[in-house]
């Protein structure tokens, strides 16, 4: 940090941000932190006294820290609003179908996996199609799988995002990243939050969009066909309600608020 000389420096948590930002703040540097979640990792709570500025991405989280704090909403949000929308009829899919996107994130979930399968191998419909992404790893336990035509299989998708807009529908873990894509595109969404991240974070992300009438929340230990199945109908027969709602929603500029922010301290 003394080589470089920053004028700011900005932390997005994790534990290799501590001793960076704690050095910036000693040296006399401007500081900052970005928090994805709803509930703050415990590396940004113990900065926040540090920090002369924290942006969060929930309204709610607003209450951990006692700094100045700014709703900026996340990056990736921006990031998808910019992007092109990738042609779904290009993987096979109908214009006049609704789509369904499934992912859990780029290295899928072997426990999601085999919660699915039921309900991939039963799924039917003449209105809905379904992209179910399982992840590189998981691929080989779904190549041989038998579904119905309006489901395809992939193991990865190399543009997500530009995909995402042409989904009506995405299921999905609640990681910060992609919830903040969901927000962005007001797409309707079914959330399956990971029980196995810090602070159980991924539940109360997923909890305040239920709140906001968006989305739909399936807790893993509840996730199976049923569930699932209901969940689905209950979107598409609330669909334009809750795109109503996510329209309402602000569509936040994250980079631009957070960098006009960091020029206004260091001034």
């Amino acid at each position: 940090i003394k080589e470089f000389k920053p004028d700011f420096v900005l932390g997005f948590g994790g534990y290799v941000t501590y001793p960076v930002i704690l050095a910036a703040h000693k040296l006399g540097i401007k500081t900052g932190l970005h928090e994805q979640n709803q509930i703050p990792g415990k590396t940004n709570k113990l900065l926040s006294k540090y920090a002369d500025i924290t942006f969060i991405s929930f309204e709610d989280s607003k209450k951990y820290f006692n700094n100045k704090v700014i709703l900026s909403g996340n990056p990736c949000g921006e990031k998808a609003l910019n992007i092109f929308k990738d042609d779904k009829t290009k993987l096979g899919f109908s214009l006049h179908k609704k789509l369904i996107l499934i992912v859990m994130g780029s290295l899928g979930s072997e426990i999601i996996n085999e919660k699915m399968k039921d309900f991939l191998c039963s799924y039917t419909s003449d209105m809905n199609e379904i992209l179910y992404i399982t992840g590189k790893s998981n691929y080989d336990n779904y190549k041989d799988l038998k579904v119905n035509n309006s489901v395809k299989i992939i193991p990865y998708y190399d543009n997500l995002s530009a995909l995402m807009k042409s989904a009506d529908l995405v299921i999905s873990r609640a990681g910060a990243s992609t919830i903040s894509e969901i927000l962005s595109l007001n797409i309707p969404s079914i959330l399956i939050p990971s029980p196995y991240v810090a602070n159980n974070h991924q539940y109360y992300n997923a909890l305040e969009l239920k709140q906001k009438g968006v989305s739909i929340m399936i807790e893993q230990k509840d996730l199976n066909s049923n569930t699932l199945n209901k969940a689905i109908d209950e979107c598409f027969k609330n669909e334009q309600n809750m795109k109503d709602k996510l329209k309402e929603l602000p569509k936040l500029k994250a980079s631009t608020i957070i960098v006009n922010e960091m020029e206004k301290e260091v001034k």
